[in-house]
């Protein structure tokens, strides 16, 4: 959390399924620029063992817009 102040830094968010974040967005967007947010069809807490194709297609996906 910023303090209340909103962060310019671009931040991108991945929310599988079994994560329970979905609906935080908003509050996330209060001080955050939010790039990036997908919610994703598998994985958990280890998303990025559990499901690396997906975790690696969605970093790609965020870092392609900073492009």
């Amino acid at each position: 959390m910023t303090g209340g102040r909103r962060s310019a830094v671009p931040t991108g968010v991945a929310v599988f399924a079994a994560d329970v974040a979905r609906p935080v967005r908003r509050l996330a967007e209060r001080e955050h620029h939010i790039l990036h947010w997908s919610g994703l069809p598998r994985g958990g807490h280890f998303a990025a063992m559990e499901q690396p194709g997906l975790f690696t297609a969605d970093v790609r996906a965020f870092f392609r817009r900073l492009r």
